[in-house]
């Protein structure tokens, strides 16, 4: 069981390595099934916002179901960073509209003023360990936004080679559901 930081930083490399590892054509594989499973969960828990991700360093990619959902009337929100101790903003964006990189490389909405609060978050997660805690690059930005009221359903979203034993620090929320390539997503409750 990880206890340090520098334990984290560790697992964290560790685990970016293994997600890196994977083939593309098996990644591919995988992020259909990931997005299946987020298409039949939406079916039964319909959301009108929800809070996406763009995919960057080996993450699952889920573009072709961004389209599809916003297709389906879906809005859609990217996250923005605000500040660096700040919780996470989202844009409103639509498949097709003009991204530009932020400071820390990141894909955001061009036109970044419209705010959302989302119903639903996915989240994606470097690691995540049996109790939905989620590890992410370090920089706390979901958890100060999990942090606020009121706080969105939350899908972390990951590989299931990321799955890691971990203790989670006072200040991580665990996430509502785990969604992987593997076929049942796990509940905290």
């Amino acid at each position: 069981m990880l206890h340090n930081l520098s334990d984290k930083e560790v697992l964290r490399r560790a685990l970016l390595e293994k997600r890196q590892a994977v083939e593309p054509d098996v990644r591919r594989q995988w992020d259909a099934s990931i997005a299946t499973q987020i298409t039949a969960l939406l079916a039964t828990h319909p959301v009108r916002t929800l809070g996406i991700y763009w995919p960057i360093r080996s993450e699952p990619d889920l573009r072709p179901l961004y389209a599809e959902l916003a297709t389906c009337g879906v809005q859609l929100a990217l996250p923005v960073v605000i500040a660096q101790d700040a919780p996470l903003r989202f844009a409103a964006w639509s498949p097709g509209e003009p991204l530009v990189k932020d400071a820390l490389a990141v894909s955001i909405p061009a036109n970044a003023d419209n705010t959302l609060h989302p119903d639903a978050l996915l989240i994606p997660c470097v690691g995540y360990n049996s109790d939905n805690v989620r590890l992410g690059y370090g920089g706390g930005f979901y958890d100060r936004t999990l942090a606020t009221t009121p706080r969105p359903f939350t899908l972390g979203i990951a590989y299931s080679c990321a799955m890691a034993q971990f203790k989670g620090a006072p200040h991580d929320i665990p996430l509502d559901r785990i969604i992987t390539e593997l076929p049942a997503a796990r509940d905290t409750a």
